[in-house]
């Protein structure tokens, strides 16, 4: 299966050095927007600009979007996906149905497939959330991200005149994880399971007053949460925040037996080194799903939850049954 990588952050790189995980997919090339002669890739993969999508379009069975969020998988997963089969990691949750709706509009028009926020939140938490609220109908569902970096949320930042870079930090709220885990399923506001971080470099001369306002005040992603604002230099911010790691728990308290006399804690959690590198493991992993419901005629936008598990994995059913059921 042949798949292709539309834009090359850290995002793109990592699905680049995932794609040898992956024997049965093959790494055809990178499309940026950038002058395709200023990209360089890890490991020697073609680099063309984005344009050339239009005449290629044919030679890729599923192309990984590793664009942004805030601005960019809005407009480019529908566009794309009216041309060919596509994954992205769209992460902003509130947003996730309208989206949804243009893909899929897109998708089905053009008989392709394409399959949206894909890789850990949303993607595999979703899934954890899902089959714990299946075992523990009665039950209240709870996730922590962190401590880690957001690049959705990092990302956001960076979009902000004057900014010119950034990292934001996700923090849970050790009291409210104790009492989750403890099973007193509390009631807990968004902004009493986490804090946000920012560390901020700004541009010369760029209204640091300002910057922060508009971090603070930023709908669906900071808004809702006590939120500290750092402004550092670049070297500060490359000496102690080049690492991407990230992780969390998704926990579900449930009770079951006459009375609820019975209480049940399910959790599922990751500890990432690095939250790129994860994500694009699992776009792949994605990818091949879509390019095997797309030869089905399984057209359409598509969530994980519309994924049979068999279709992300390289194994054949009778290797699966052996193996891991």
């Amino acid at each position: 299966m042949k798949i292709g990588i539309f834009g090359y952050g850290n995002l793109g790189r990592g699905v680049e050095l995932d794609a040898r995980l992956h024997p049965d997919l093959e790494l055809m090339g990178v499309f940026t927007r950038r002058d395709p002669a200023t990209v360089k890739t890890l490991t020697g993969v073609p680099v063309y600009a984005a344009k050339e999508l239009e005449t290629r379009a044919g030679e890729i069975d599923v192309l990984i979007l590793c664009g942004g969020s805030a601005s960019d998988l809005p407009e480019m997963t529908p566009a794309l996906a009216a041309k060919m089969n596509v994954v992205d990691s769209f992460d902003t949750h509130a947003r996730i149905p309208e989206h949804f709706a243009r893909v899929d509009e897109a998708a089905r028009g053009s008989g392709h497939t394409a399959l949206i926020s894909g890789g850990w939140d949303p993607g595999l938490f979703s899934l954890a959330r899902l089959y714990m609220n299946v075992a523990l109908p009665a039950g209240k569902d709870y996730t922590f991200w962190g401590r880690g970096v957001s690049q959705g949320h990092s990302d956001a930042i960076r979009r902000i005149p004057g900014v010119r870079d950034a990292r934001q930090y996700t923090i849970p709220v050790e009291d409210a994880v104790r009492r989750v885990r403890a099973g007193e399923n509390p009631e807990l506001t968004t902004r009493e399971k986490h804090t946000r971080e920012c560390w901020v470099v700004a541009e010369e001369g760029a209204d640091r007053a300002l910057i922060e306002k508009q971090i603070r005040e930023m709908p669906n992603y900071f808004a809702d949460y006590d939120t500290t604002v750092h402004f550092i230099s670049e070297e500060e911010l490359k000496r102690d925040h080049a690492g991407l790691p990230h992780g969390g728990s998704v926990i579900r308290g449930g009770t079951t037996g006459e009375g609820d006399q019975h209480r049940h804690v399910m959790e599922f959690s990751l500890k990432l080194d690095s939250n790129p590198e994860f994500t694009a493991s699992v776009l792949l992993a994605c990818a091949r799903a879509v390019g095997r419901m797309n030869r089905r005629g399984d057209c359409g936008c598509k969530t994980l939850f519309d994924v049979a598990p068999a279709d992300l994995s390289p194994l054949s059913p009778e290797e699966l049954r052996r193996r891991m059921l």
